[in-house]
């Protein structure tokens, strides 16, 4: 599987609630930081952020962008449940087909 094409299924994964899919995609040591996380381990990504995709009405990846290296830049853009629109972008360090890291920086609200 290319970088791009385990970036798309991990947000799949998230998107359907599939953590069995999750768990084989994301690395034992997975770390995940955003500006509610600090470098938080795969277990604690599953208790506080894997249950969240209920807020969601659509999420729409719009840039998936390799680079030579082991990251993925994605850019997407999902409405919540409020109406809100939102777009943030993730660095996802894939290695073996596997995330090993995910950094997330917020957007803002798209008008």
């Amino acid at each position: 599987m290319s970088k791009v094409e385990t970036a798309h299924a991990i947000f799949k994964s998230y998107l359907t609630q599939d953590r069995e899919a999750a768990e084989r995609l994301l690395a034992d040591e997975f770390v995940f930081t955003s500006p509610q996380d600090d470098h938080i381990d795969k277990a604690a990504f599953f208790e506080r952020c894997f249950p969240t995709a209920d807020r969601l009405v659509s999420q729409e990846m719009l840039h998936v962008v390799p680079t030579e290296g082991d990251d993925v830049f994605v850019m997407y853009e999902y409405v919540l449940k409020t109406g809100e629109r939102h777009r943030n972008v993730e660095l996802l360090t894939i290695r073996d087909d596997r995330v090993i890291e995910t950094q997330v920086f917020f957007g803002g609200r798209v008008r």
